[in-house]
């Protein structure tokens, strides 16, 4: 199946909303390793869930900073605004991936401002991967933006997909 390591019951769970939020985690972080692609950087925000992506891929990972990948590597760990812009020109493609911070929901410009409007325009406004457990974004309601640049702002409003789980998307509003 397409959860392969993922156990049955668990699988039940996930669709019948019985998982736990790390089990709801650990099935978002193993979709995500199984469509990374090589030559690619990663651009990884803070907090648990995504770390627990990194957990997965077996890369010690910072819980509050954001960190570099690329083949499934680590590059490097609790980067600034600079470390990013310098890396992104190596690559043909990057992925900016984030979830949502804090109980206002913001995936850009709390907690993460290395994430910066030109990290962003740098990477591509398509370049933006959000991952969310299904409870924290039934919470969350609405995400955040708040980039320092209003135009920026402006065009991320609007919806996005949110990886939920293993191969489940739902669509949120950004606000």
């Amino acid at each position: 199946t397409a959860l392969n390591d993922v156990s049955e019951t668990l699988a039940y769970k996930l669709a019948l909303g019985g998982a736990t939020e790390d089990q709801h985690k650990e099935a978002m972080a193993k979709h995500f390793i199984d469509n990374m692609e090589n030559g690619v950087l990663y651009i990884l925000g803070p907090g648990t869930t995504i770390k627990a992506l990194a957990d997965r891929l077996g890369i010690s990972k910072t819980l509050l900073g954001v960190d570099l990948v690329a083949d499934r590597r680590l590059l490097a760990k609790d980067v600034d605004e600079d470390a990013i812009l310098r890396a992104l020109p190596q690559y043909s493609k990057a992925k900016i991936v984030v979830s949502p911070i804090g109980a206002q929901g913001f995936i850009f410009g709390r907690g993460n401002q290395q994430i910066s409007h030109r990290v962003i325009e740098m990477a591509g406004i398509r370049s933006i991967v959000v991952m969310a457990t299904p409870n924290k974004l039934r919470e969350t309601r609405v995400l955040r933006v708040d980039t320092g640049d209003p135009e920026l702002d402006e065009r991320l409003r609007g919806y996005i997909r949110v990886i939920i789980g293993y191969a489940l998307q739902q669509v949120a509003p950004v606000a």
